[in-house]
């Protein structure tokens, strides 16, 4: 009988696929994203010092208190623009985009494509 595997087991895979394709240098750091059901994270990673440069989440006090639902599109969105500003404070305007594995799409693309109008280039 053939068993299939878990969803997250094949997310795990493909991130890994994709780290071995790319990773965030200190001119173009790599923007990571993680979706868990509750909140979504996104960091700005330069990979070749293993330094966080910028982090935002869903679970920040500032940015929970702007938000309805914290895994929502709109959430997402939001999440986008924030890190982007943050990113753009610290002088980043570059970054290579990492989905973590997750298909780009609904909240993934919500939150790049805000981040992609709040002025990364991606």
């Amino acid at each position: 009988m053939v068993s299939k595997e878990s969803r997250s087991e094949i997310r795990v895979k493909k991130h890994r696929r994709m780290r071995n394709r790319f990773s965030g240098t200190s001119v173009r750091p790599r923007l990571a994203v993680f979706r868990s059901n509750n909140h979504m994270y996104a960091q700005i990673i330069d990979d070749t010092v293993g330094n966080t440069l910028v982090s935002a989440s869903t679970v920040q006090k500032e940015v929970k208190a702007e938000l309805e639902n914290t895994n929502d599109v709109a959430a997402a969105a939001y999440l986008g623009t924030v890190i982007a500003k943050k990113a753009l404070e610290k002088g980043i305007t570059e970054v290579v985009f990492d989905r973590g594995g997750f298909i780009y799409h609904g909240k993934i693309k919500a939150l790049a494509d805000a981040a992609r109008e709040a002025g990364l280039n991606f």
